[in-house]
């Protein structure tokens, strides 16, 4: 019988891949595993079929892995909330599981091998905080009764939850689920927030725009000795830590020396100009590239003290391939979107001049595709520290450097 012919199949499961799911084999076919660990015997529901691959959920373990833990959230189950992919997990393991995946990226995509991935000694590491409570912005969808939930894994089914046990305990019981009677008839979404500064707002997010409904429109946040200001609804790192533990991470792997200038790529508010800007000194410099309007104009206002520092406003090829910016540079800071810099941003910053380039990464594929880039142009990867900055989910943050 093949995967296409079956409803439910007995799996031995094999290794955790990228995705938050783990790699097992039927009949010869790959299936990716949901809801399962390493080791482990299960039946699994098939949930999706393609051509050399399938999908499903462990709805039964047969042969339980000691690392598994009974889910704190009743909705971490295969037929509800996608929005977890570990919580069957135990920390360390969920930790364990991260750093396989990163090792796998890298030296399948990123070209390293075993003696160059022994030599970085890849471990994520936790952060403060433990593994609920922490997210301190959580985006709900609205469901066709325009009650506020979190979606089933790859769909727009919505779960109507009555709270989120990882949402941070500022947001977590706000007038927002459907457990509290409330009801967004003219929204497609709800953003809830909670800043590191005491700021609580929550946002409708509606076809003509986002209307705030509780709390100020601008927020404040305090990271690297600074307070920064920023709309509600702009991007800052979610976890409580992450913008003070990232920030450290790219001063000590950078080494940045009084008189040097410095890129910051993907500049967002200026958390990393401003956290560089210091250790430059009176005579560095710093360049800001930032494609979001709203994020240019937080990150003006918030390095408006520091007279070294530039806020371009240009998507970072463009400004790169029609030299907005400015060289010989000495340092660079690459924090991307989850699809990664891309070829012509890598190929840019290697021929820059830069000593060092620290990059800020968030999904382990797209940082493994760029770091290959590197090392075609004969860079190579010196450091890697990745942090824990999503526990209970398959996502992690680290942050590599790119020496020439």
């Amino acid at each position: 019988m093949t995967v296409e012919d079956a409803e439910r199949i007995v799996l031995t499961v094999g290794p955790p891949a990228h995705g938050g799911h783990c790699v097992a084999r039927y009949e010869g076919q790959v299936v990716f595993v949901r809801h399962a660990l390493p080791g482990e015997r299960v039946v699994a529901e098939v949930t999706e079929t393609h051509r050399g691959f399938a999908r499903a959920d462990a709805v039964e373990i047969i042969e339980a892995a000691p690392a598994r833990v009974e889910p704190p959230c009743p909705y971490a189950r295969p037929d509800r909330c996608g929005g977890c992919d570990l919580q069957h997990v135990a920390p360390q393991a969920q930790r364990d599981w991260k750093t396989a995946v990163l090792r796998e990226q890298l030296e399948r995509l990123g070209g390293l091998d075993p003696a160059e991935l022994a030599a970085l000694d890849l471990t994520v590491r936790a952060v403060p905080g433990g593994s609920l409570g922490w997210r301190s912005r959580m985006r709900y969808a609205v469901d066709a009764a325009d009650r506020a939930g979190l979606r089933k894994h790859r769909s727009h089914e919505v779960v109507p939850v009555d709270r989120c046990l990882i949402a941070h305990p500022a947001i977590r019981d706000l007038p927002v689920l459907a457990s509290t009677g409330q009801r967004w008839p003219d929204a497609d979404e709800v953003l809830t927030v909670a800043s590191s500064a005491g700021d609580v707002a929550i946002r409708a997010l509606r076809p003509d725009g986002a209307r705030t409904v509780r709390g100020p429109e601008t927020i404040a946040e305090v990271a690297a000795g600074r307070e920064w200001r920023l709309p509600a609804d702009g991007f800052w790192q979610v976890h409580p830590a992450a913008a003070d533990t990232l920030t450290a991470t790219v001063r000590d792997l950078l080494r940045p020396v009084a008189g040097e200038t410095a890129w910051d790529l993907y500049g967002g508010a200026g958390l990393f100009a401003g956290a560089l800007a210091g250790a430059l000194g009176a005579r560095g410099r710093v360049q800001v590239v930032e494609a979001d309007p709203d994020a240019v104009a937080a990150a003006r206002q918030n390095l408006a003290d520091l007279s070294g520092v530039e806020v371009v406003h240009a998507p970072v090829e463009r400004a790169l391939r029609r030299r907005r910016i400015s060289g010989p540079v000495d340092l660079v800071v690459l924090d991307p979107p989850r699809a990664g810099a891309g070829r012509a941003v890598t190929e840019a910053v290697v021929g820059s001049g830069a000593r060092a380039v620290a990059y800020v990464a968030c999904d382990p594929a797209a940082f493994a595709r760029d770091v290959r880039t590197f090392r075609t142009a004969g860079w190579r990867l010196a450091e890697v520290r990745a942090y824990d900055l999503f526990p209970m989910t398959q996502h992690l943050e680290c942050v590599g450097l790119l020496l020439p």
